[in-house]
């Protein structure tokens, strides 16, 4: 019994052992089976490929106003420097053949020197029925109406001087349209890549295959596969050593299986499973960190790396004559307000929508990638004028307006696109990029949401900020005050005088002076809006310290109040000049609390915890609404002077200030106005609850030295009502 026991356990552990074997020798096969189709793919698609390079670099003299007419003109000198020993020299050729429109040889290249025409003859049985087909085919295509380029090739896998070979055929036809070529009169340029040892060498280091070579007969082995021409004759075979992981796995396992028993050979197993998963594993590893190398990482899309390379290669076909490219430097409008709204996820999900959207908006062969954040750029290649950009450029405006799905939120926004075109303005990549630049930066100054195509004036414009921009430097570094101008404000009888307004007019030392609000946009651009702003607020304490002004107020940039500490350096400055803070009052634009920017809201909130007090200037020219201004720090509203300007006549300007009051008493804020040129409007603004006007009718904007002598002036109806 006990051996019946004993013998049927053996039993089960030989058939548990021989099944473990048969299985892993079927393991063994299928891996090998499966390793030699990949070869046999990888030799497939080498050939395909050197036959695509072959057409590509064929295409690169075939469609040139150059080759058509030097053909024509019978010019051999022309013909071997640019269509047959170059093409040798530059890309490996073997044959190049220049065939007139009779299909007669006028131009012949063999391995690498320029033969006789005659040196034709001894393969023009192979290739003349190549051009036969090619002439058919562009008959066919010419009556159809087709102007595919694949209508105008012909390509195939002969046995030209007893070697297999690989012939793309193409018409010489013209990149522009001046030249009319009668059809069916086309020269002909056969290009021929021998599948020599120098190919095969390209294929097999590309992908890794040892021993690959070219045998004339079946060689009656696995690792080889046969070259058939579209005759369906084989014209050879390529062979070589195959790579047969399987097996190379089951002889390491060998002496582990013979000592280890059925333990070992179950250990075995299992050691294998792991070590082919981390081969698989290994191989993902490193696919990955290719494409992670030329591919952004959230989108999908070519990173900065990938578009320099393609942008250099677009560049190098325009270099050789081959029509014209664009650049399309775009940037997400009003993203960072996405991003500080709705949180980072939200952006990530809006970049990603975003540059789908860019890549249904361009054809196959042009390039969108991810340079930067919210910026992404756009190669058009192969164009036919700035028509072409332009529409594209409208069409990716068009689909970026419309709205996002973004976590449950419908978001919208816009795109401003800069356009440069090569070779009109450049064919160097870091040219043609900065002047994409420049026109990206006039689409947004010009109001976003549009593209601009780069103009010859563009660079005189950026000369002229640049200027600028170096004198404001120099008169930041200089001591001594900013020159300000000062608006009195008065009371709505206007005779008090209860503050002022300070103004910039930056007087640029003989050659004019430019607008404050230019100045400022300018100093926003170029980073010295802290410098400015930080100078302009210690010219204004210590006027405030030197004069009876009850209080000034001073425009601060968006850009200012969104730095860091902004508030505490405006704070810091009163406390140097022993100010209390009501003696100063903080003026912003309407587009300061419609845009929402978290950092600049927290500088206003501190500012007028304070006791800084805050106006909002040119009040109905913008988009705040009753919602915006209930949410935010604001104390006063200032009216716009173009609502000013119409009151007394039939414009409902009237109804439009009044209702603004109104609103503001119920929000519990003051009115003020500017502006004001006549009794008419400053007795209207009374009647309607204005408390405080500023313009011509009382005082023009005055210098400091003038401001004080005013004030003075004043001084004893100012002790009467000039507080606020």
């Amino acid at each position: 019994m006990t051996a019946q026991v004993t013998f049927s356990v053996i039993a089960v552990a030989v058939v548990s052992v021989m099944l473990i074997l048969a299985l892993a020798i079927y393991a063994v096969f299928s891996v090998d089976a499966i390793a030699l189709e990949r070869q046999k793919s990888f030799v497939r698609s080498g050939l395909a490929e050197q036959l695509t390079d072959l057409i590509r670099e064929q295409q690169s003299v075939t469609v040139w106003d150059d080759s058509v007419i030097n053909a024509r003109a019978g010019n051999q000198d022309w013909m071997r420097d640019n269509l047959g020993e170059w093409m040798s020299s530059y890309y490996g050729h073997d044959r190049t053949y220049i065939l007139d429109g009779k299909d007669r040889a006028i131009h012949v290249m063999k391995d690498g020197q320029t033969l006789p025409p005659a040196a034709f003859d001894d393969e023009s049985a192979v290739l003349l029925p190549l051009v036969a087909t090619l002439r058919e085919r562009m008959a066919r295509a010419q009556s159809e109406g087709d102007e595919s380029q694949e209508s105008k090739i012909v390509q195939d896998l002969v046995l030209l001087s007893g070697k297999p070979a690989l012939v793309a055929v193409q018409p010489l036809i013209p990149d522009s349209q001046r030249l009319d070529i009668q059809p069916g009169t086309e020269y002909v340029d056969i290009s021929v890549q021998l599948v020599d040892a120098a190919l095969i060498k390209r294929i097999a280091d590309h992908y890794l295959l040892e021993g690959m070579g070219l045998a004339a007969t079946d060689p009656g082995i696995p690792a080889s596969m046969p070259l058939t021409g579209s005759s369906g004759k084989t014209l050879g075979y390529l062979t070589w050593k195959p790579d047969r992981p399987g097996l190379a796995l089951l002889v390491r396992a060998g002496p582990a299986i013979v000592a280890g028993g059925v333990l070992s050979l179950l250990l075995l197993a299992f050691l294998l499973r792991r070590l082919r998963r981390a081969s698989q594993a290994l191989q993902t590893s490193q696919n990955d960190a290719q494409y992670l190398a030329f591919h952004d990482t959230l989108t999908g899309l070519p990173n900065r790396a990938l578009f320099e390379d393609r942008l250099d290669r677009a560049l190098a076909a325009v270099r050789r004559g081959r029509g014209h490219m664009a650049l399309l430097c775009i940037d997400l409008d009003r993203f960072k307000h996405v991003n500080d709204t709705l949180g980072h996820q939200a952006g990530d999900l809006l970049v990603k929508q975003a540059s789908a959207r860019l890549g249904d908006a361009i054809r196959e062969i042009d390039t969108v990638a991810r340079v930067g954040g919210d910026e992404f750029a756009v190669i058009l290649v192969d164009i036919r004028d700035l028509r072409t950009a332009e529409e594209t450029a409208s069409r990716m405006l068009s689909d970026l307006r419309e709205p996002f799905e973004l976590m449950g939120d419908q978001v919208f926004i816009s795109a401003s696109i800069g356009i440069a075109i090569a070779p009109e303005f450049g064919t160097e990549p870091e040219e043609l990029l900065r002047k994409a630049d420049i026109a990206l930066y006039e689409a947004k100054r010009g109001g976003r949401s549009c593209y601009q195509v780069f103009a010859g004036d563009m660079d005189d414009i950026l000369k002229h900020k640049l200027l600028i921009e170096r004198e404001l430097r120099q008169a930041l570094d200089a001591d001594g005050p900013m020159d300000l101008a000062y608006q009195p404000v008065f009371a709505m009888d206007g005779q008090t005088l209860v503050g002022a307004v300070a103004t910039l007019n930056w007087n640029r030392g003989g050659q004019g002076s430019l607008p404050g609000a230019q100045l400022v946009s300018i100093a926003a651009e170029r980073g010295m809006i802290g410098e400015l702003s930080r100078k302009m607020l210690r010219t204004v304490c210590a006027f405030l310290a030197d004069t009876g002004a009850p209080w000034v107020a001073v425009a601060l940039s968006p850009a200012f109040l969104r730095r860091e500490r902004s508030a505490a350096l405006v704070l810091d400055i009163l406390a140097d000049h022993g100010l209390a803070p009501s003696r100063l009052e903080i003026e912003i634009a309407e587009s300061v609390l419609v845009d929402g920017d978290g950092a600049t809201i927290s500088a206003l909130r501190t500012l007028r915890e304070a006791g800084i007090r805050v106006c909002l200037d040119d009040f109905g020219t913008g988009a705040s609404s009753l919602t915006t201004l209930r949410r935010h720090p604001v104390d006063k509203l200032k009216i716009d002077r173009s609502f000013v300007a119409l009151l007394g006549g039939t414009d409902p300007a009237a109804a439009i200030v009044k209702s603004v009051t109104e609103m503001a008493a119920a929000l519990g804020m003051r009115v003020a106005a500017e502006g004001v040129e006549t009794a008419e409007q400053r007795t209207a603004l009374a009647a309607f609850g204005c408390l405080e006007v500023q313009g011509p009718l009382m005082s023009p904007p005055l210098s400091s030295a003038q401001f004080e002598r005013f004030a003075r002036g004043k001084a004893a109806r100012n002790a009467a009502g000039g507080g606020r």
